[in-house]
């Protein structure tokens, strides 16, 4: 990954489970990620606290935002102020969907915190034919970004198949999510 990001001028962003994987994800990554289910590891946090690297915070899909911006905290008290924040949803009741995606969080962050905030309507939605309009909604409550999965045959990915979208429609993607964020003053690079 590292190599095929060098070759096209790309990032790389990891998930790191635990501790013990951080030295050798920092060889690698640009970004850290902590995963939804990792979003409360203390030990983990306060490590990537610690490094010079950013770090994506998922939301745990079951916690309130005060203790999402509390993991966060907990990563900016040991130093690390270069925190991204990830709506990916949270439970619900409702099976129709994977989670729920709340744009209302995303809307409050804008609002309440200096941190820059990403959706993930993907994972969120879980489903394929929603994660489009779940990313024009995302936007208009203000993310600062994305993170989409597309696939060149999603019927066909080990992992992730139901809520990728096919490569071949990434540029009307890019195109319908760049005129929602047009219309709300801002630009998709």
């Amino acid at each position: 990954m590292r190599a095929a990001a060098d070759e096209f001028g790309l990032l790389v962003i990891t998930e790191a489970l635990g501790v013990e994987q951080l030295e050798l994800a920092v060889n690698y990554a640009d970004i850290i990620q902590i995963g939804s289910r990792n979003m409360q590891h203390f030990p983990l946090l306060w490590a990537v606290g610690e490094l010079d690297k950013p770090v994506l915070l998922k939301r745990g899909f079951m916690s309130t935002l005060n203790e999402w911006l509390s993991a966060a905290e907990h990563i900016a008290s040991r130093g690390n102020s270069n925190i991204i924040l990830c709506e990916r949803g949270i439970r619900g009741f409702d099976t129709a969907t994977r989670n729920v995606l709340d744009t209302n969080a995303i809307a409050l962050i804008k609002q309440t915190t200096h941190f820059p905030i990403i959706a993930d309507p993907s994972h969120a939605t879980g489903r394929s034919d929603l994660v489009l309009p779940a990313a024009r909604a995302s936007l208009a409550a203000g993310a600062d970004g994305l993170l989409v999965e597309f696939h060149p045959d999603p019927q066909a990915a080990l992992s992730d198949g139901d809520q990728s979208l096919p490569l071949a429609t990434l540029p009307d993607f890019v195109e319908q999510t760049r005129r929602i964020a047009l219309a709300m003053g801002r630009l998709i690079s």
